[in-house]
């Protein structure tokens, strides 16, 4: 499949393109105003360092261009970057739609599978909301899952995006898939790091980056939060994603797509290996861009393309 050139910018149908109307957003989220700051360069912002100005921003974007309400996340809980989180859905889309002559799959016939939903629910907002997307999300925190329970409820999305359970730990779809069930694909946003400390030092390098350290400012370690489960495990995104393709393999003929981001180029070959050691037919590499930012997520599938061609051709 196509993927956009390095510095290429959101995905064409990203609704999150060219500059924010503060205005508008703070229209629908009151709230926001008390966040807006003005940058460096005399332009309307907010204080990115400010994990509550994030939450409120998030709930801003999504009840403006995406008509959720009543979106919020408990405190500390991971708060994810609304425009790249929507690339994804829109690169899933794109991928899809190559096994059906250019034709991106629409509506409730079509079931994703979000490994890891978090209270946020992000995926399965974004995608039910520009797809028409059926969703099972799982996760293995309870609480994580009651909060995006009660945005559901407040949207009447409950019927159409399934929270479950994740009892086992290590597992990321036994336990979760039904065996009657087929799904068109999976995604996740793993958590990237090894320890807490390596989360920690990977912030602080952001904000060098970024031009934000101040000696006068004491900024927040995460400033778009997380807990342990969300951030870091034993191993780091490598092992985590190795694992989960490990796993793919039982499910092979009940998903059509696996998927999963991959913050680091480095650990692509590896796990390129692990695809060949389990017998993936085909395995793409999207990439995606947001500025200077490169992102990519890996997708491997164990079905040639006339059976991929005939799964959504069913549906």
């Amino acid at each position: 499949m196509s993927t956009q050139p390095a510095g290429a910018l959101l995905h064409p149908r990203n609704r999150h393109q060219g500059r924010y109307d503060f205005a508008a957003l703070i229209a629908v989220e009151p709230r926001l105003k008390a966040f807006v700051i003005i940058n460096p360069y005399g332009k309307q912002s907010i204080d990115f360092a400010n994990p509550a100005a994030v939450r409120v921003f998030n709930a801003a974007l999504l009840k403006q261009l995406y008509g959720i309400k009543d979106w919020q996340i408990p405190e500390g809980y991971l708060c994810p970057p609304v425009p790249g989180r929507a690339d994804y859905i829109h690169g899933l889309a794109d991928l899809l739609a190559s096994d059906a002559k250019g034709v991106i799959p629409r509506g409730a016939g079509f079931t994703a599978l979000d490994v890891g939903t978090g209270a946020n629910c992000i995926y399965p907002l974004l995608g039910q909301h520009d797809y028409g997307w059926r969703f099972i999300a799982s996760d293995i925190d309870a609480q994580a899952l009651a909060n995006a329970r009660q945005t559901l409820l407040a949207n009447a999305l409950d019927k159409v995006i399934d929270l479950r359970l994740q009892s086992d730990k290590s597992a990321f779809f036994k336990g979760v898939l039904r065996a009657d069930e087929r799904v068109v694909c999976t995604l996740c946003n793993p958590p990237f790091h090894s320890s807490a400390a390596e989360a920690s030092s990977g912030s602080e390098r952001k904000w060098r980056n970024l031009g934000k350290q101040d000696p006068q400012r004491k900024l927040p370690a995460l400033n778009f939060g997380g807990k342990s489960n969300e951030l870091w495990c034993k191993g780091g995104e490598l092992i985590f994603v190795r694992n989960m393709i490990k796993e793919s393999k039982d499910y092979a003929e009940q998903v059509l797509w696996f998927t999963t981001l991959v913050s680091k180029s480095a650990h692509i070959r590896l796990l390129q290996r692990v695809l060949k050691q389990v017998g993936a037919v085909d395995v793409q590499i999207c990439s995606m861009a947001q500025g200077q930012k490169q992102s990519r997520f890996l997708a491997w599938t164990f079905h040639t393309t006339e059976q991929r061609q005939a799964w959504l051709a069913k549906v």
